[in-house]
């Protein structure tokens, strides 16, 4: 105990032994104290008890708190936590895909729809249904919008109107056969269409029936390698040609979801089949 409250506690037992002595000569205050049971040697242990609980108090509040140590795997797993998913994504993806237009192994597939799958939850597949792009990695360039319906323009797309409007109907024709009957699901695969180079599949003139069908509005998953930058869409039209130097193209909402609609307005992707038979995922940009 402090010397300072040990000294503060004897002068008021003191005091206190005074001012009983001098009460109790009084029968009224004596009858008083008696009755009340709080007689000075009742308010000299409780005044004792309550300044050593304030000394108490006094010396923790006093006390410098010592942090605790932080485990090491704790800091480490604080230090991870800085990164986003789309950067962790970012990164290995970067360690295992060429940048040049190729097409994938089933091994190299596997292990990227893997990092896909554990970065996004979405089901992204190189191979499906026995069907496969030619390249799973290329160029993609801007493209025009699409005339949803008959009668449809450029002034009635909401967005990016200085990408103009195609002059001819996209590879599967009308998203809708009349204005009123425009649906936000075809509203929706307009604004999120790639075009792939469905006509130099190997077996596209045999199987055009069901090949045709097969990719109409087929959902995809395209990443740019260099940002992290993800988007669903469907395939809404066919090319570009080969002469271009492109193996894709992408709408300007898709361009622009990616990063690529500035500048040259082309730019390397990742671009795989989205394994959705209940159709769960929707088109746009993937929020990490």
């Amino acid at each position: 105990m402090p010397a300072s409250l040990a000294q503060s506690i004897a002068n008021l037992e003191k005091r206190s032994e005074v001012l009983r002595k001098r009460l109790v000569k009084h029968p009224s205050a004596k009858k008083f104290y008696k009755h009340s049971k709080l007689i000075a040697h009742d308010l000299r242990q409780k005044s004792t008890r309550l300044l050593a609980g304030a000394g108490l108090i006094g010396t923790l509040l006093t006390t410098p708190i010592q942090p605790p140590s932080m485990n090491p795997q704790t800091e480490i797993a604080k230090r991870e936590d800085v990164y986003t998913t789309k950067q962790l994504l970012l990164s290995k993806l970067q360690e295992v895909i060429p940048h040049q237009p190729t097409k994938l192994t089933d091994l190299g597939a596997r292990k990227i729809e893997n990092l896909v799958y554990e970065h996004t939850q979405v089901k992204a597949k190189a191979f499906l249904e026995g069907q496969s792009l030619n390249h799973h990695l290329g160029f993609m360039g801007f493209e025009q919008h699409l005339k949803r319906f008959p009668g449809d323009s450029l002034s009635q797309h909401d967005s990016l109107q200085e990408a103009g409007m195609a002059p001819g109907l996209g590879a599967f024709g009308y998203f809708s056969s009349d204005p009123s009957k425009l649906t936000t699901k075809d509203y929706m695969r307009e604004k999120y269409y790639v075009a792939v180079q469905t006509l130099y599949l190997e077996n596209w003139n045999q199987d055009f029936n069901f090949l045709k069908e097969w990719y109409k509005f087929r959902k995809v998953l395209v990443i740019n390698p260099a940002n992290g930058q993800a988007v669903v869409a469907v395939v809404g039209d066919a090319g570009p040609a080969e002469w271009t130097g492109k193996q894709f193209g992408g709408s300007p909402e898709v361009m622009e979801s990616l990063n690529l609609h500035l500048g040259p307005r082309k730019g390397m992707v990742l671009m795989m089949f989205v394994d959705d038979p209940n159709n769960l995922i929707p088109l746009g940009p993937i929020n990490y």
